[in-house]
């Protein structure tokens, strides 16, 4: 009789911690990262040659779609990789000729990530972004040549990206 009583008990214990799980959950809107912002580097690179005109995703995902409020952290993660990762290679080429197409797209990846950024939960994500765009290697900013061009794909891409 005590085994059935002691296997009785344990349904009964564990019922209200499942109630309690599920409505921990109720009440919160999940937000899901659209597909497109989970690919890789090279999609977001091949995505904004489309620079200083609109920069879509997979055909239709603006950038600053990616960052979404409440977002989860690995999304936030990943999506931050992809994009420090082009940052970083388009930073590459815009240290070689700051007047170039690759730097123009690297201000409108920055602008339209600053564009769609939560100040609570993409903080850290755009201070690395920026930190990727304007590396120079020996520590001296980039200069005008730069900043002009840079500046010009950061204003579309905060307006358009």
């Amino acid at each position: 009789m005590r085994r059935i009583l002691g296997r009785a008990r344990c349904p009964l214990v564990a019922a209200p911690a499942v109630a309690v799980a599920l409505l921990a959950g109720c009440g919160e809107d999940e937000v899901d990262t659209p597909a497109a912002c989970l690919a890789p580097a090279a999609t977001y690179l091949d995505a904004l040659r489309s620079a200083p005109g609109q920069v879509l995703l997979e055909g239709s995902t603006p950038i600053s779609d990616c960052l979404v409020d409440d977002q989860s952290p690995a999304d936030v993660s990943r999506v931050g990789e992809e994009m420090v990762d082009a940052a970083t290679q388009l930073n590459a080429a815009a240290r070689r000729d700051p007047a170039s197409d690759e730097t123009v797209q690297l201000g409108y990846l920055i602008g339209a990530a600053q564009e769609g950024a939560s100040a609570d939960i993409h903080t850290d994500l755009v201070r690395r972004l920026d930190a990727a765009a304007r590396f120079s290697g020996d520590g001296r900013p980039l200069g005008a040549g730069f900043e002009r061009t840079f500046g010009e794909g950061y204003a579309a891409g905060q307006q358009s990206g």
